[in-house]
């Protein structure tokens, strides 16, 4: 009985140091879970099965390791849950178009994965071995964040903090030390159902229920070719991303502004009009958004964003420039240039 209380004992101690330090850091909250299979397994394995995913290929490779982190590092005991505030404040000086937040700055992935190497460090020298993953990593993260109280799942998929809202990134480290879990929060959204009501492209498809097929993020960031027609219109302004669902959530009114200023928006970024960004070649596509996440769809699909967006919102100020790249060599351009210059048209005919 002695030794049990001894391991619980040096297992809360642990777990209070660990979460010291991830408030040193600059995480925003740590929590505990214990590894296990995951709650929604069988729901992922379907979603999967159904093609959801799109052309998210990894989601579909080394599926017994997502559904259970024990697959992923040999002895691990628990799985340290963490939340960084990224909230930027409103939009930052244009109407013309709409980037994700999430966007307006420095990759997250580089600033997280920093942050996880010194934790790292320190489980080690607990005595700990681990794996750790900014969404890059084959976990079903929101399952153990909702196990560890790190919120919870909200019906748009995104996960929600009593604290942050939506506006914040998961991530995690899959430890073999054994911690004292934390317990889950619940589920808090109750009877709300803007985050459906409201999806543009009716990618929610119904309660945590998600058709990544159809979802704007994933039209404009994850998918590489062609964007399909009926959808574009649906697009709006946008060229990176959406954040629809996560503005019309009531949880937050509590969000308050990061304290991670590589988060805040890049006032530069927002100096360029739709215009301007399609009249941008390769090389200053990469130096614009040379430390920005807008970085990894490269050139042309940015363009082809852009082209959606002029499509959608442009003049006739706008054809000549649009006629020039629907003789792109790049057919991606070409194509929804030219769909954009008979979007145009049309409207002023």
């Amino acid at each position: 009985m002695k030794l049990q209380a001894s391991m619980e004992f040096t297992a809360e101690i642990q777990k209070r140091n660990i979460q010291f330090i991830a408030k040193q850091l600059g995480f925003s909250d740590c929590r505990i879970a214990t590894v296990k299979r995951a709650t929604h397994a069988d729901r992922y394995l379907d979603w999967v099965d159904q093609g959801c995913a799109g052309e998210m290929a990894w989601l579909e490779r080394n599926k017994h390791k997502r559904v259970h982190p024990g697959e992923v590092l040999e002895g691990a005991r628990s799985i340290v849950t963490l939340a960084l505030n990224y909230y930027p404040g409103e939009q930052a000086t244009t109407d013309d178009y709409k980037i994700a937040r999430y966007a307006w700055n420095d990759d997250y992935h580089d600033l997280i994965e920093e942050k996880l190497s010194d934790l790292d460090l320190a489980l080690s020298d607990m005595g700990g071995k681990q794996r750790y993953y900014v969404d890059t990593g084959p976990v079903l993260e929101r399952d153990f964040a909702n196990d560890a109280g790190l919120g919870w799942n909200g019906k748009s998929t995104v996960q929600i903090h009593p604290k942050f809202g939506t506006w914040f990134f998961l991530c995690e480290l899959i430890t073999t030390l054994e911690l004292e879990p934390d317990k889950p929060f619940g589920d808090h959204c109750g009877k709300c159902t803007r985050c459906i009501d409201n999806c543009p492209t009716n990618a929610i498809t119904g309660p945590r229920e998600m058709d990544a097929r159809l979802c704007i993020s994933y039209l404009t960031i994850e998918h590489g070719g062609s964007i399909p027609e009926e959808l574009r219109p649906l697009i709006g302004d946008r060229i990176y991303g959406c954040d629809v669902c996560l503005d019309v959530c009531p949880w937050n009114r509590f969000a308050k502004m990061s304290q991670e200023t590589k988060l805040h928006a890049r006032q530069e970024i927002f100096q360029y009009s739709l215009r301007d960004f399609a009249k941008m070649d390769v090389e200053s596509f990469r130096k614009t958004f040379a430390k920005s996440p807008i970085k990894r769809i490269k050139h042309n699909r940015f363009i082809r964003n852009v082209c959606v967006a002029l499509g959608n919102t442009g003049t006739t100020d706008d054809l000549k420039r649009l006629q020039e790249l629907s003789e792109s060599t790049d057919a991606l351009i070409a194509e929804h240039a030219q769909w954009a210059v008979t979007q145009i048209e049309q409207r002023n005919s």
